[in-house]
This record gives C-alpha cells, sequence and structure tokens, in this order.
C-alpha cells in the first residue's frame, strides 16, 4: 500500500461532516474538478450504504498510490445478498437504492468487494487523470 493520507471511523450522522473531510485530502492530494466530484460521490455513495445496510458505522481509508487515490470502506454488516453482482444496469428509474455500487462502478477504477457475514469491504481508485 503507499501513502495512508486518511483513516477514520464513522457512523450514522457523520456522513457530511465525513464528505468534506475527503473532499479536502483529494483536493490535497491533487484531485481536482470532474475528477474529484466523481471521487468524493463515490465515497458518499458507499459510505451511505455502509451505515444503512452495514450496520450504521464503519472505516475508511484513503492512500495515495501510482498517481491515484484509493478508498477502502468497511462495515460489519450481514454482507451483500446472493447475486447481488449479476446485474450493473442502472437502477430502474428513481428507485430508492442500488445507485451506490453501480455509481461507483462508473466513477472509478479497480473496484473490488469483498462480502460475507461479517462485513462487506468495498476498494476503489479515483479515476485517470
Amino acid at each position: 500500500m503507499g501513502r495512508q493520507v486518511l483513516g477514520v471511523a464513522f457512523g450514522r450522522g457523520r456522513i457530511t461532516f465525513l464528505r468534506r473531510t475527503v473532499t479536502e485530502h483529494a483536493a490535497y492530494e491533487g484531485l481536482s474538478g470532474r475528477r474529484l466530484e466523481d471521487f468524493v460521490l463515490a465515497v458518499n455513495e458507499i459510505t451511505t450504504n455502509a451505515v444503512v445496510h452495514g450496520g450504521g458505522h464503519g472505516r475508511l481509508r484513503l492512500w495515495s498510490q501510482a498517481g491515484r487515490l484509493w478508498c477502502e470502506v468497511a462495515d460489519e454488516g450481514p454482507g451483500l445478498p446472493p447475486g447481488w453482482m449479476g446485474d450493473l444496469r442502472p437502477p430502474a428509474g428513481f428507485a430508492g437504492g442500488g445507485r451506490g455500487l453501480w455509481l461507483t462502478w462508473m466513477l472509478c477504477d479497480h473496484i473490488t468487494i469483498v462480502s460475507g457475514p461479517r462485513g462487506t469491504i468495498v476498494t476503489f481508485a479515483s479515476g485517470p487523470g
């Protein structure tokens, strides 16, 4: 792993603060414009998923490596349901769920998702500069 930029625990009610903190750190690391907006949107979606579906809290790490900013979000929820990744089409209409992972797939690179009964870990990198 490269140089750690941020490591923080978060919970319900702290997502707005976390989004601002990630924005500041990502900008300091050189992300700007659309690349910064896309990365922060993906972080927001995945941390919101951790709060809503993953037990109400999680851990976030950011690190810089090979010219990209990386993010890892881990929760301790029940894991994703079987077959959850079989359909990566956009969610229908303005459905209340399903957007977070899909948006992350569209906006970021090198996405990995590891999920089981003890939680989910989503790792991704900022898009190319």
